[in-house]
């Protein structure tokens, strides 16, 4: 009991101090996550979307395979992603095995189809006659598309919350693509980690404060925007 309460006292006194180290560790978390998760955003969004409206053969295996990727194991995806980077590799000659580019790469393979296959499921529950009615209304086919986005804007932002918690929390994908490389690719996970096994548990609570923290703003700020202007159904009933 004295260890955990000694390693909390410590931590705060490393958080109040403003460690370098912690700092260096926390912005690298935040580059590389939010690069991953923008980048998830960019292909799984319009990614879901597409599959949601359209109609081709095929159509089934695709769903099949991103809801697949929605539970791919990390340290796969950092196997995979690592022989891909590796030098002898088909892609070693771009020599980002052990960047940040790496585990942003990684991060985008476990992201991207949690948002995807979420976006889908979302435009798939939407009433098909609001397409209908707004081609009807003179609505060309972009302004269908934001509108079936807009109506499904609560769950596209918890898909969003979704990839972002799956890649700031992983530990096995970017070590084993970016190796933990002090002031380079170390970030809140993984240097969480080493310091455990080292037994430096002040800097390891501090690290998993600061992780936990930004982990709760950035879904506090997700869910005030999916939030805004939504009162629950319920509460009209019990009025």
């Amino acid at each position: 009991m004295n260890l955990i309460i000694e390693g909390v006292k410590q931590a705060f006194l490393l958080l109040l101090e403003g460690d370098s180290e912690l700092i260096q560790i926390t912005l690298l978390s935040i580059k590389v996550s939010g690069s991953a998760v923008l980048i998830s955003m960019s292909i799984g969004i319009p990614l879901g979307l597409l599959i949601a409206l359209s109609d081709f053969p095929g159509r089934r295996l695709a769903v099949a395979l991103i809801n697949t990727g929605m539970g791919f194991p990390p340290v796969v995806v950092g196997l995979a992603v690592a022989m891909f980077l590796w030098r002898s590799g088909p892609l070693g000659f771009l020599n980002i095995l052990y960047t940040p580019v790496a585990m942003v790469a990684a991060q985008v393979i476990i992201a991207f189809p949690i948002i995807a296959g979420l976006t889908l499921a979302a435009i798939q529950q939407l009433d098909p006659r609001l397409s209908l009615q707004a081609l009807a209304l003179g609505a060309s086919r972009f302004q269908v598309l934001l509108t079936l986005i807009r109506e499904a804007r609560l769950a596209t932002l918890a898909a969003i919350m979704a990839g972002f918690g799956g890649v700031i929390s992983e530990v096995g994908a970017v070590m084993m693509v970016g190796g933990n490389i002090k002031g380079q690719t170390r970030v809140l996970t993984t240097a969480t980690v080493m310091e455990v096994r080292m037994g430096h548990f002040a800097m390891a609570i501090a690290l998993s404060i600061i992780l936990m923290s930004l982990v709760f703003a950035v879904n506090y700020l997700l869910t005030t925007i999916q939030q805004k202007g939504e009162t629950p159904w319920i509460t009209h009933i019990w009025k």
